[in-house]
């Protein structure tokens, strides 16, 4: 006579084997939007070269957007982007700032080489964009920016949504950090001279805020919602990504990545006391938030026009959750659901025995 679990051992075995299911990448892919953050092909890659070089593997970034342009040369690419609900694309406001730049462009997910688009990249239109209502493009001030897609996306191993932190992350405790992009092969410009066929990569450090203010490095005109990034050095800097793209951290305590900055400005390219300044996602969480908040509710003041300012926020939401930003599970929540449910297990299992 065989072994046999429990019926209460068997409830709990079902959701275990399903969430091993979604979490583990496999050819059953279910293509839900459920998790953000994770990078299946990375495991079929046995996490071997996801930066090193210069060139990624198809699929290390899932979550990277290219936006183009038809009057940009070559592949049209203008702007990078990240995916942060299945609808919703994170970028800077600077790159948006004639209506033809939207009325006229494209959103390319799941793509690595944009001259050859495979089966696997989805091509979308802009529905709607919001800048935030107090840009400034003199002194890149609140250089964020959201997109609205034509439709929802359908995730994939090459197609999934980034992890938008809330103030819970301590982001300057993060040593694993990347930027990734299409981007500038020379100076920063809004519309680049020259861009990569082949997405990009690099490893950059988090560098203090304050030291990127000093005297020697950019003199103050950090602002206090940019994150810095690069090296003290140059040589690797967002010459590798572009403006728009993003910030990634890998999490301290589990394999998923934290969007943390949208790729902002800088002095050149690759110069040492020059690292490159990102848009804080963390800062804008709330901002975000609230934008999602007001397009799923429009009104006729508000969405009378296609590219618009944001919605006024003044600070007073409540604590939001990373499932309200990202429309996908928070991953710590996934791994403490989990554990908890070993736990109940083996309690059952236990008592069982008894």
């Amino acid at each position: 006579m065989g072994c046999r679990a429990p019926p209460g051992a068997m409830v709990l075995l079902l959701p275990l084997a399903v969430l091993l299911a979604v979490c583990r990448p496999g050819h059953g892919f279910s293509g839900t939007c459920d998790t953000c953050g994770l990078r299946p092909m990375a495991y079929h890659y046995n996490n071997m070269r996801i930066v090193g070089g210069t060139e990624a593997l198809h699929g290390s970034w899932p979550w990277i957007v290219s936006i183009q342009n038809p009057h940009v040369s070559g592949t049209g690419h203008m702007c990078g982007g990240s995916l942060i609900t299945p609808q919703w694309v994170l970028s800077a406001a600077h790159c948006f700032g004639h209506p033809s730049y939207i009325l006229e462009s494209r959103v390319v997910i799941g793509a690595n080489d944009l001259t050859h688009l495979g089966q696997e990249v989805e091509v979308h239109t802009i529905r709607r964009a919001i800048l935030h209502e107090y840009f400034n493009n003199r002194t890149m001030i609140n250089d964020i920016a959201l997109l609205e897609l034509d439709r929802p996306v359908h995730c994939s191993y090459y197609i999934q949504l980034a992890c938008v932190p809330d103030a819970s992350l301590r982001v300057s405790e993060l040593t694993d950090c990347y930027v990734s992009g299409w981007g500038h092969t020379g100076m920063r410009s809004v519309v680049p001279v020259q861009t990569a066929e082949i997405l990009q990569e690099a490893k950059v450090q988090l560098l203090d805020l304050h030291l990127c203010n000093s005297s020697r490095w950019y003199a103050g005109a950090v602002h206090t919602h940019n994150v810095c990034a690069g090296y003290p050095q140059g040589g690797i800097d967002t010459c590798q990504g572009d403006s728009g793209g993003p910030l990634m951290c890998r999490d301290n305590n589990a394999d998923y990545f934290w969007l943390v900055g949208v790729t902002s400005w800088g002095k050149g390219c690759g110069r040492a006391f020059r690292p490159g300044i990102y848009t804080s996602t963390q800062h804008f969480y709330n901002w975000i938030l609230l934008q999602l908040r007001a397009a799923a509710h429009p009104t006729s003041r508000t969405w009378s026009h296609f590219m618009t300012t944001s919605s006024h926020y003044h600070g007073q939401n409540a604590a939001p959750t990373q499932a309200s930003v990202s429309g996908c599970p928070y991953p710590v929540q996934k791994l403490r659901e989990f554990f908890t449910g070993v736990q109940n297990l083996l309690q059952i299992l236990k008592g069982n025995k008894a």
